[in-house]
């Protein structure tokens, strides 16, 4: 297993003057116009709260300066930082797990004997890697071994996590002792107490940032697109915006995931109900 670094200890969150409120509309635009995250102003003391020390740590004094600095940053790291800061990037292994019993006895056997070649999927939030690894490893025990999927996130940070596909023992103690001894590898001497996806897992996943507001085409499409977790955050008119640009990465018959704790109800599309959280493209 590679070498994991341990990250840095944080330093304690300072008083940081918030500036007048147009300074916290400011930095609520920036985010929504950046990355389509609708925070609105009621959020301006979890913002205060999550960004302090950031702002400590830069020598910044209101909001307004650190809209400036991120406009600033041409590398995009400093809106990756933002963004991480903001967003709860919680995730497990087979979470939700109906939808992957789902991909593996429906859609998976479906798509499967429709067509030739290698199957084709896209995990477009896709956080520290879990969710793109569980649908490969559905996918092989269910025995389809030519899938080949897309990872997606916006932040850079947790892609290169995901990219590792390392995580602490207690990520997977949860996950059956046989799936375990099939698709991970125990951390041995410096890497105890670590979990690694087997390299015959992590070779079926392509990891990639993309911010999914900038999307216009990828010039491919997917058999099936799990997309959960992120539309939560987006206002309706973001979430229209969004659907209708992962509908169209939809190939005909295509399957797209969503999270049990969304909807999209009252957001335009031409696709079909199949399950909870689950929609087809008419083929």
């Amino acid at each position: 297993m590679g070498t994991v670094h341990a990250g840095r200890h944080a330093a304690p969150i300072q008083p940081v003057d918030a500036g007048d409120f147009g300074d916290a509309r400011a930095l609520i635009q920036l985010v929504h116009d950046r990355c389509g995250i609708s925070l609105g102003e009621h959020k301006r003391e979890l913002i205060g709260a999550r960004l302090g020390k950031r702002l400590h740590r830069l020598g910044l004094r209101t909001y307004a300066e650190y809209v400036r600095h991120v406009e600033r940053d041409g590398t995009g790291e400093e809106l990756t930082i933002l963004i991480d800061a903001i967003t709860t990037n919680h995730t497990s292994f087979f979470r939700e797990p109906q939808h992957f019993t789902l991909l593996a006895e429906r859609v998976l056997p479906e798509l499967a004997a429709r067509r030739t070649g290698p199957l084709t999927g896209w995990s477009a939030a896709c956080s520290s890697g879990e969710e793109p690894y569980t649908i490969a490893v559905a996918a092989l025990e269910a025995g389809y071994h030519q899938v080949r999927l897309l990872a997606s996130d916006i932040s850079t940070r947790v892609l290169a996590k995901a990219r590792q596909g390392v995580y602490p023992l207690e990520r997977v103690e949860g996950l059956p002792r046989d799936l375990l001894k099939r698709h991970f590898e125990k951390g041995l001497g410096a890497q105890e107490g670590l979990a690694r996806v087997a390299a015959p897992v992590r070779q079926m996943v392509e990891f990639r940032a993309l911010n999914l507001l900038e999307i216009t085409s990828l010039n491919r499409s997917f058999d099936f697109i799990f997309c959960r977790n992120v539309m939560i955050y987006f206002d309706k008119s973001t979430q229209q915006r969004v659907v209708a640009m992962l509908e169209r990465h939809l190939s005909p018959g295509g399957y797209l995931f969503i999270a049990h704790s969304e909807s999209l109800n009252g957001v335009r599309h031409g696709l079909q109900w199949v399950a909870p959280a689950v929609y087809r493209r008419r083929v």
